[in-house]
């Protein structure tokens, strides 16, 4: 998995959620998943910018491009992007992102820019295992983990 995340940097955004949707859809293929229509705009609108969304705003797109306008629509179209790894909840903002690297076994740390609420994956793999390792420390066995770091992304900080 590459270190630079798009998020904070200047690339071609089509050329990138093109690549994660194209992946996405192959993985579903793959494992003989349906990516229905309201799954798949889901996914769309998740990766039309590297920020965070609510259920509700969502909800809202979908309801405006006929989907429906009741919660269980993006909620139950969320879940199922998160469950099969082609979207990530962002616990500190009660909202979801789409994976940037679905298929791929990864343990991301989610970086969260306070001003602008952009969000990367940056992989995590050393931190997991040092939390691992406390944890085993005291006898407890983690079973999930979402970590999640706060704080200002290249475009913010130069703005402050």
């Amino acid at each position: 998995m590459a270190t630079a995340s798009p998020a904070f940097h200047s690339h071609d955004h089509s050329h990138c959620s093109g690549d994660v949707l194209a992946r996405a859809e192959a993985l579903a293929a793959e494992k003989g998943l349906r990516l229905t229509p309201v799954r798949r705009r889901t996914l769309e609108i998740l990766l039309e910018s590297h920020r965070a969304l609510g259920a509700y705003d969502v909800l809202e797109r979908l309801a405006a491009e006929g989907f429906g306008n009741q919660p269980p629509v993006a909620y139950r179209a969320l879940e199922f992007l998160v469950e099969q790894g082609l979207a990530h909840r962002i616990r500190r903002l009660n909202a979801f992102t789409a994976c940037m690297h679905p298929g791929l076994a990864h343990a991301p740390a989610f970086l969260i820019c306070r001003a602008c609420d952009a969000v990367a994956e940056a992989p995590a793999a050393p931190v997991r295992k040092a939390l691992d390792a406390a944890a085993a420390s005291l006898g407890f066995s983690i079973e999930r983990a979402n970590i999640e770091a706060l704080g200002l992304c290249p475009t913010c900080r130069g703005t402050e």
